[in-house]
């Protein structure tokens, strides 16, 4: 009879560890797997992001560039239209003197 208390504890402990073995089980493949993948899928969205960040930053250097550029050209250009105005109100005031002297 002393043998008695012991199967049946051994049978809890059993029943215990297998259960313990089912929770176990489904937290990993019930919850762990599926997180690991939505990490997964985050990390390639993120580097898609980053990626396109990258490009968009290539695009606006560009475009900043071409900025640049355009304004320089508008510069000279204003700068040429000055000067060629400056010259015709020369060449006015030199015709106009001209027809004075006649």
């Amino acid at each position: 009879m002393g043998d008695r208390p012991r199967a049946r504890l051994s049978w809890t402990l059993v029943a215990a560890s297998v259960l313990f073995a089912v929770l176990l089980l489904y937290v990993m493949f019930g919850g762990y797997l599926p997180a690991k993948q939505r990490v997964t899928d985050l990390e390639r969205e993120l580097k898609a992001l980053y990626q396109r960040e990258a490009e968009l930053q290539t695009k606006l250097h560009q475009q900043e560039e071409l900025d640049a550029l355009r304004e320089r050209q508008l510069a000279a250009l204003s700068a040429e239209r000055d000067a060629l105005v400056k010259r015709l109100e020369e060449l006015e005031h030199e015709l106009a003197g001209a027809r004075r002297k006649r």
